[in-house]
């Protein structure tokens, strides 16, 4: 059975390695970026350059989408030479982006319109989860839609879950972050309280990690602020924006 034909929107840090698991998969693959140098790898593995999100869009059955904010989205969906201008019926446009759930809502409309769905499906693990294909994917949408869009979220992340209509996928996602936020910020608290009390915080990450005090945040990044390897894997400014929605 022959795969239903991709289109992807956005090839920054993560959008980039999330596409090229998509041709590693056997999806006949349609690309786009504002930079087209960043188009460049994938169309040496295969996948066809377009020249606007429309054109994406009339090449594809499933549109992913990739890019920073919720304007963003805005534009790529629903701007002059949007994915709606190119869009055929019973398409579904995946945006994996992190932004307002309200906008998710308000495209899908739209969508709906041409005969059409949305699924929101942003998600966690950065850099690393989009290049080992690890990503975990909170997704809304009706079931119907969600279902079109399983098996090409599958290529790319190791759990996907379907939250609930359009727009939960976006609410999973930022009580991600706050949670990852929070977090976060204990971890920087106690290394910097074991340290003033003269306790290698190395020490601590091991003998405190597999207690209640384990976390993801605390076993991957405790040990790279110690080795003050700042090397980003997500953008500060960008959890902020995520902390503002």
């Amino acid at each position: 059975m022959s795969k239903p034909s991709v289109g992807f929107i956005g090839l920054g840090i993560m959008g980039g390695p999330m596409a090229g698991h998509l041709i590693e998969a056997g999806y006949p693959l349609t690309v786009f970026n504002r930079t087209r140098a960043k188009t460049e790898p994938l169309a040496a593995r295969g996948a066809r350059v377009a020249g606007t999100p429309a054109e994406v869009a009339a090449r594809s059955e499933i549109i992913v989408t990739m890019v920073t904010d919720s304007p963003d989205v805005e534009a790529v969906v629903a701007g002059p030479h949007g994915v709606l201008q190119g869009i055929r019926p019973d398409s579904v446009v995946v945006d994996m982006s992190t932004v307002s759930p309200a906008v998710e809502r308000r495209l899908d409309a739209a969508l709906q319109k041409k005969g059409c769905a949305l699924v929101d499906a942003p998600v966690s693990g950065g850099d690393v989860g989009a290049r080992n294909a690890t990503l975990a994917i909170m997704a809304g949408g009706d079931s119907r839609a969600f279902e079109q869009a399983r098996p090409v979220l599958e290529a790319m992340g190791r759990t996907v879950t379907h939250c609930g209509p359009v727009g939960s996928g976006q609410v999973a996602k930022l009580s991600n972050q706050i949670l990852v936020g929070v977090t976060l910020l204990g971890v920087s608290e106690a290394i910097l309280f074991a340290r003033r009390n003269g306790l290698d915080p190395g020490v601590m990450i091991r003998a405190v990690e597999n207690g209640a005090a384990g976390s993801w945040q605390l076993s991957n990044l405790g040990p790279k602020i110690l080795a003050r390897d700042y090397a980003p894997g997500f953008m500060v400014d960008l959890i902020l924006k995520d902390l503002r929605l």
